[in-house]
Order: structure tokens, then sequence, then C-alpha cells
């Protein structure tokens, strides 16, 4: 079993940046496909970006060029650094992680409010 624990949300103003990170137990980490999700308030989850054990990476288009999702795996850790922050960033951060062989996101965290002020 994984568990996933984010840390770094806060609050920001619009054009700043924020760096989530967030730490795995458990020794599978370096083969899990590794993921960002937000929420906002009355929205939909949203797949924000994604990374693959071997370090592909995937974004969603409204963060392209604003966002970096990258890992380490040594340290069983994948960070979010987000750039040039918009107030429609504001959301709860979730961090999620699948097996390569699945399509569902099995592991989550409890996620991390990120409050982006206009």
């Amino acid at each position: 079993q994984v568990q996933l624990q984010e840390s770094g949300g806060g609050l920001v103003q619009a054009g700043g940046s924020l760096r989530l990170s967030c730490t795995a137990s458990g020794s599978i980490f370096r083969v899990l496909v590794m993921g960002w999700y937000r929420q906002a308030p009355g929205l939909q989850r949203e797949l924000v970006a994604v990374i693959t054990s071997g370090g592909d990476t995937i974004y969603v288009d409204s963060v392209k060029g604003r966002f970096t999702i990258s890992r380490d795996n040594a340290l069983n850790t994948v960070y979010l650094q987000m750039n040039s922050l918009k107030p429609e960033d504001t959301a709860v951060y979730y961090c999620t992680g699948r097996s390569p062989f699945s399509t569902v996101y099995d592991y989550w965290g409890q996620g991390t409010q990120v409050t982006v002020s206009s």
C-alpha cells in the first residue's frame, strides 16, 4: 500500500509561484505513474499534470508553460512547480499515483489548498 502526503500549498498573489511536494511511502514509487489533480469549488476534478517513471510528462493546456511536474525517485517525491499563477488556478491540489499497467489512479493524497489572489 502506498500513502501520499502533499505539502506546499498556500496563499499567493497572481503572478507568483508555489511548489507543491508529494512524498510517498513504500518501495514501488519509482515504477508508478504520478500525477496532480485539482478541484475548484463547484467544478469537476481536473488532471493537471502527469509524469511517468521514465520522466515523460503531460500537461493540461491551461497550465502548459507555467507548471512543471518532476520527480525524485531517490526521495520518493513528486513535485509541481507552479509559476505565473492565476486566480483560476485556485483549487485543492491532489497528488495521485497509479500502476503503469492501469488507467485507474489508486493512490491519493489528502489534498493541499492553493489560493491565488487577484
